[in-house]
Parts: C-alpha cells; structure tokens; sequence
C-alpha cells in the first residue's frame, strides 16, 4: 500500500468513527479518557523503553539538545500526561449544549447548539506528550482525530497510542477515533492537508517554517499561529516592582515558547527609574539586549537593535528594547510589528488598561500579568490543542470550545411561516 491509499485509508476509518464518537454520552467519553490515563499509568516501562529509542536515534542524528528535552519522556512527563487526562475528563463537555436560546414573535424558539467539528489532522513536532492532550481533546469534543507526529518520536507516539486505544477498546468506543500514522514518509503530510472529505480541520504544531508550508498547501481549514512575537509594555503609571517582576518572568521563564516576551516597550517617563534595575537582573541570568537610540543612552552595554529585531521571534535569551512616549505609540509598534499572539500593558491607570485591552489586535491581551499565562492550562481549558492567532471561529489557546462549531436549532410545535 503507498502513502496516497494508506492515508485514504485512515481518512475513511475516521470518518466512520467520527459519527459514532459525535453521539457518544459524556459519561462514555470520560470513561475512556479515565481508561486511558490508567493504561498509560500501567505502561510505564514501554514507554519509556521507546522513549530511549527516539532518544538514542536523536543523538545519533544530531538533534540538538532543546530537541532532545522536548522529546523525552521523564516521569514527571507521564505524570503530567496522566492528570491532563483527568482534567480533561472533569471539565463540562461542550457538545449538545444550546445557548441563547429565545421566544420570537412568531411563536419558534431559537438557539445555538454546539456540535463537533468532525475529523482533525493535528501534525506535531518533538514532543510526545502532544499525542495525549490532542487525543483527549479530540476525543471530549466528540471528533475523531488524525495524529502525525515528527519521525523523530516515531516509537514514543506508537507506545502513546497503543495506550490511548486501550481505553477507547474498553469502553466500547471505536479504536479508530484516534489513530497515530505510523509512516515518516513526509508524503503522509501532504496527503493529510488536501483531503477535504475526510478531515475538516488541521491544526499545525510546530516551527513557523512547517506551519508555513502547511498554510500554503492546505485545502483543509487550518487552525494556526505562525509565530509569537508578544510585547510588555511598561506605562508611565506602572507599579515599578511589577514591571520589574513580571517583565523578567515574560521573558526568562522560559526562552523557547511561543507567549515569551520579545519585545519590551517601555514609557520614556519611567524608563530611567526602571530600566537600570531590569537590565542588570537580565544580565545576571545571561540575556543579550537589543536597544533602540534612546534605551542605550539608560543601557549603554545593550546592543543596537535593527528593524530585523522588532519582527524577530529568538525563542532564546535574547530581548529587543525600545522606549516610546506614549501608550498610543506603544500600541502601534504592537499592532505593526506583533504576531498577534499575546501582549500586557502594565499600568495602574484603569482608563488605560481598558483602552489597551480594546485596541491591541492580538488574540490574547493582558493588564498587569506575564505574557506567560497565555496557555491553554493556565486559562482553564484543562490542555489546549494549540494557539490561535486567526480572527474567525477559534483564537488564542484553542481547548474544547474551539473543537466545536455552532448549529441554530429551530424549536416549534407546529409552526408553519405566515
């Protein structure tokens, strides 16, 4: 069988389960993913034993060592990949909900009732974990899921899903609801993003030069963010310790996630009381600053920062600096030169954090907070299957809501239109 027939194949598999799994009780969905969790928990040793494979192929293919952690599987990993799934199998279930639902004059009722988008093509880099949070989100959503993982993850991604369709063998749903392609033909991806009649949406997880291609190939809808180039921006009336604090934790938290800071704006108004303090503790943890004309004058050992520096995503302890005099200019260096994809104003003006919220175009905007909230997790949505800087049907961290659609429902009791 070719790569072509054998994607046809899962395609059609998923379409199959993807009705049986739409009409699936909450109460059988949780089971599965509470059955899946225990199987996991139980198959401790086979995953990491295939875990050590990737790992070792990765070595001794030259991947380096941030793809190395992200693709290892420790036990605190697995327990994280444990009570994922039992959150997700505690949070309400979104399908068959109506909402808004209202008397018109002419006697029907009217509402909006959440239903599921049908099959999803999620295509991963790396790490492992992926397969478990798209699995259960798919699955709680009421879809069936297509997973392709990176080849580099090929035996953890096959341990992972043996697991996950223990669970769904258990309880009676169709083993097919989630299934891994065990190919690492690239071909398999190809093949997934331009068949329509089988899959209704993919969801891209990986580095901008995948998500790129994926957006350009696709016939498939695509859920996406190209990158993360999230802004803090320090008002004139920011509390000095907050600004201190959070703009560290937004940048040096952690380097290579998609809602860290790469861009701090600062007030010129307040930018000699704080800048001297948060440049020092940026130096102390080894962060190279970018500045523009004016933040070297505060930071004379910070580096110039170029136009390049104000559309660059580092992923890496690296900050571009610019000082600007006022929030409406820092709004438009956001809206310009942003990703829309996260960025906080800290002040503690309530007229200004209103207008900041209403006027930044990104996909999540915060008042006082660390760009580093931008996370599914962190929001509540139990995981996400990942961020969305698109303006229609899902944006920002796309949980169980964003797996869903809304149908109108119709209710009358013998209605007919006059």
């Amino acid at each position: 069988m070719n790569v072509q027939e054998y994607m046809i194949e899962l395609g059609e598999k998923a379409r199959d389960a993807a009705r049986l799994v739409a009409k699936a009780d909450t109460n059988l969905k949780n089971q599965a993913l509470l059955a899946m969790a225990e199987a996991i928990d139980s198959s401790r040793p086979a995953l990491r034993e295939a875990n050590a494979k990737d790992l070792e192929n990765g070595r001794n293919n030259g991947l380096d060592d941030a793809m190395l952690d992200r693709l290892e599987l420790t036990d605190a990993r697995i327990d994280t990949m444990i009570e994922g799934l039992r959150q997700v199998a505690s949070l309400p279930d979104p399908v068959g909900a109506i909402n808004d639902l209202k008397f018109l004059p002419s006697g029907i009722q009217v509402g909006k009732m959440r239903v599921p988008l049908g099959v999803i093509g999620i295509i991963y880099e790396s790490r492992p974990n992926v397969t478990v949070e798209a699995a259960s989100l798919c699955l709680k959503s009421g879809n069936a899921t297509i997973l392709r993982g990176g080849s580099e993850a090929i035996n953890s991604n096959q341990a992972v899903a043996a697991c996950i369709q223990q669970g769904l063998k258990e309880t009676g749903l169709p083993e097919t609801a989630v299934q891994v392609v065990e190919t690492t033909d690239r071909e398999a991806v190809g093949q997934m993003i331009t068949m329509p009649e089988y899959v209704d949406v993919i969801v891209p997880r990986g580095g901008k030069g995948l998500i790129e291609r994926i957006s350009r190939d696709a016939k498939v809808t695509v859920i996406k963010h190209l990158d993360g180039i999230c802004h803090v921006y320090i008002d004139s009336e920011a509390d000095k310790g907050k600004a201190v604090n959070i703009s560290l934790n937004a940048k040096t938290h952690r380097y290579g996630t998609c809602n860290t800071m790469e861009t701090l704006l600062v007030n010129a108004d307040i930018a000699s009381a704080v800048l001297p303090e948060l440049a020092e503790r940026y130096q102390a943890v080894g962060v190279e600053l970018r500045g523009c004309e004016r933040t070297l004058e505060i930071v004379p050992y910070a580096n110039e920062a170029t136009d390049e520096d104000w559309v660059t995503e580092y992923l890496a302890p690296i900050l571009s600096i610019k000082i600007v005099d006022s929030m409406d200019e820092a709004i438009r260096h956001i809206n310009r030169y942003g990703s829309h994809h996260t960025d906080t104003i800290i002040t503690e003006n309530y007229t200004k954090s209103r207008a900041f919220l209403r006027e930044v175009d990104s996909s999540s905007v915060m008042v006082n907070a660390s760009t580093r909230f931008a996370d599914g997790f962190e929001y509540g949505l139990g995981a996400e299957i990942g961020i969305s800087t698109d303006k229609i049907h899902a944006r920002g961290p796309v949980g169980l809501d964003g797996l869903t659609s809304e149908k109108y429902v119709v209710l009358g009791d013998g209605h007919i239109r006059k």
